[in-house]
């Protein structure tokens, strides 16, 4: 049997793939208004946990999808990494604190079958999303009008759909990858790791953060996930050995409780980079587009950046009929961005594990020095996520400053209640200034669609204020993903590059061109 799904108007997204990235890419364009269907080829969620580290930036995310009360719920902080020898000692310690600059702690440590079933029962509550369980995608073609159709089967046969984007959120061995003929770089780092997780009440020798051991016969992280949840992970070179010889360091031989044992399995951890990231409106996210080895916890929160900085252009370019050109600032953006972190990840793999080569030795012991260097484990300890690399939506002109990094949110006071900032600021552009805005700002700031907002009226103990001075910046242009895009310099009057992205910002269906108002504003700061 063979049907198309057109009868009551095609979603104008298809999204293949309902793990993490994908359900929360549905749940970001809900929140702009866009309709999506997700298809995925399993019927419930994938019971063994998987990821299970999240970073500030990320809750930061899931609070723009709706879901950061519901993680919070679900999650524990981390107090950071540490690096321990073959006897276990401790090398340096990497801490992250409670509070980082988005509003949350540094590190959360979370099982992924809850994050997954928490983020679908939000999706269910959401009449702009459709989640289609069973259905497993077997072609995506685009057409030469832009649009794209996509079949998938299920149990009832064949079917076929019309949308105007198509989301490859489906993983490392991405059909969506195959039909945009995107092929993997390899950035040099393939081990065989055993990864263990385990249920237990013993009193396991543990610190509330991640252990790495950077023994080079017997490489191993270890981490604690929830109450009486643990993770090992181990490099084996001499086959596998049973589960309570390994974890025998952490927890006793003669302990003889409940010890379950999750999951037992093994990974190849790769460190790869799709060579295109996108094909007309096909896009990918995720494992689809990276993949990184585990040892900086950055895998998941790479995708769910990736579904962050597409969504709001997507809508942009839907609901408002702005420039096509907008949605090829997605992988300029992101690709430099996933490979950095990926180098970060297969670096650091190599100083701890201690890699296979001859300069193993000479590494380790270069660790073990600069670990001793005052004040460079406190700077390592920030945040992992570099500043966007400049380009149409990132006006760098050096490369230091405000611009390509994220706004930081601290709690406000609004209209007699304690919320975050992201909260106040919406889901649009936001000119944000240290004293009240000037009228060619609040132009731009109309013609966006957004609003402008003081640092003075927030009432958050001036934290916004500190940072735009730290920054020497009057007033910055943030995205609706609270990256600054552009920079007022202090004592300057308006931003300086406006030309270079209004025109992919223009919308053609809104009250206000804006050109026109950039135009409008360039004029009324002449005059000023």
């Amino acid at each position: 049997m063979t049907a198309e799904h057109n009868a009551a108007g095609p979603p104008p997204v298809v999204i293949i793939g309902a793990g993490p990235v994908g359900v929360t890419a549905a749940l970001l364009l809900a929140r702009r208004g866009v309709r999506s269907l997700v298809l995925e080829r399993h019927r419930d969620v994938y019971p063994l946990p998987r990821a299970v580290a999240a970073d500030d930036e990320v809750c930061r995310i899931l609070q723009a999808a709706g879901v950061e009360r519901e993680f919070a719920a679900i999650s524990r902080p981390a107090e950071g990494l540490r690096l321990l020898d073959a006897r276990h000692r401790v090398m340096a310690e990497f801490r992250r604190t409670r509070h980082g600059r988005h509003g949350y702690p540094q590190t959360s440590m979370f099982d992924q079958p809850e994050l997954e079933r928490l983020l679908r029962d939000t999706l269910a509550r959401r009449p702009e999303c459709e989640l289609r369980g069973g259905a497993e995608v077997t072609a995506v073609v685009p057409d030469p009008e832009g649009r794209v159709r996509v079949t998938y089967r299920d149990d009832s046969g064949e079917h076929h759909l019309w949308a105007e984007a198509v989301l490859g959120c489906d993983g490392a061995n991405s059909l969506t990858r195959e039909a945009i003929g995107a092929v993997w770089e390899d950035l040099r780092f393939e081990e065989r790791w055993t990864v263990v997780d385990v249920r237990t009440g013993a009193d396991v020798r543990c610190w509330e953060g991640v252990d790495q051991v950077c023994d080079p016969d017997w490489p191993a992280t270890f981490m604690r996930v929830g109450e009486d949840r643990y993770r090992w992970e181990f490099r084996l070179r001499d086959g596998d050995r049973p589960v309570r010889e390994l974890v025998a360091p952490w927890v006793s031989p003669s302990y003889d409780g409940d010890f379950e044992v999750v999951r037992k399995t093994q990974y190849t951890f790769r460190a790869r980079v799709a060579d295109r990231w996108h094909a007309g409106r096909v896009f990918l996210l995720g494992d689809a587009a990276h993949l990184t080895p585990p040892f900086v916890g950055q895998g998941l929160c790479s995708g769910l950046r990736d579904a962050y900085n597409l969504s709001w252009k997507l809508a942009r370019v839907l609901r408002q009929g702005a420039d096509e050109g907008l949605l090829g600032t997605y992988a300029s953006e992101r690709k430099p961005h996933a490979r950095h972190v990926i180098r970060l990840a297969v670096a650091m793999g190599w100083a701890m594990t201690g890699g296979q080569d001859g300069a193993a030795a000479l590494r380790r012991n270069l660790l073990a020095a600069a670990c001793r260097v005052p004040g460079l484990t406190a700077a390592a300890g920030r945040d992992l996520s570099p500043p966007l690399t400049a380009g149409p939506l990132v006006r760098r002109r050096t490369r230091r400053g405000l611009v390509g990094t994220h706004c930081p949110q601290p709690w406000v006071s609004a209209d007699g209640r304690r919320t975050r900032l992201d909260d106040v600021l919406g889901d649009t552009f936001t000119v944000l200034t240290a004293t009240e805005a000037w009228p060619s700002l609040t132009a731009l700031a109309h013609g966006l669609g957004a609003g402008a907002v003081a640092a003075t009226d927030l009432h958050d103990g001036g934290a916004v204020a500190a940072w735009l001075n730290a920054g020497r910046a009057d007033a910055v242009l943030l995205r609706p993903d609270r990256v600054v895009m552009d920079v007022v310099p202090a004592g300057g009057r308006d931003f300086t590059d406006t030309a270079a992205w209004a025109s992919l910002l223009h919308t053609t269906r809104g009250p206000h061109p804006l050109q026109r108002t950039v135009e409008k504003s360039l004029l009324r700061s002449t005059a000023q």
